[in-house]
């Protein structure tokens, strides 16, 4: 029998970095798919035509709340700061504490 009490880790954020160096932040439960949308036009408009995409970092990060703040915070902070992030590729529990947003039970 399932744990119901268990908390869904089913969101995932990304960072992908486009031709020209720049860095894009997503959410998504299929990292790998939302990546095929993004490199097929689907999705984001800053990232058309700014192919190829490498996928930089990726983390299981939980609920799509915790997702949706986690990407808000990394979207804040500047280009040197996320490019730290990359070389640094830290957990789930590391990102939301360099972010501010402490420690819960969803990680």
């Amino acid at each position: 029998m399932a744990d119901v009490t268990a908390v869904p880790q089913d969101w995932s954020l990304y960072i992908l970095r486009t031709r020209d160096g720049a860095l894009y932040t997503g959410i998504a439960k299929d990292v790998a798919r939302r990546q095929r949308e993004h490199l097929a036009g689907r999705g984001a408009k800053s990232l058309r035509a700014k192919g190829p995409l490498t996928l930089v970092y990726q983390v299981a990060i939980g609920t799509h709340s915790r997702a949706l703040r986690t990407e808000s915070g990394l979207k804040k902070l500047s280009k040197a700061d996320k490019e730290a992030l990359v070389r640094a590729q830290p957990s789930a529990l590391s990102l939301c504490q360099r972010l501010g947003l402490g420690h819960d039970a969803e990680l």
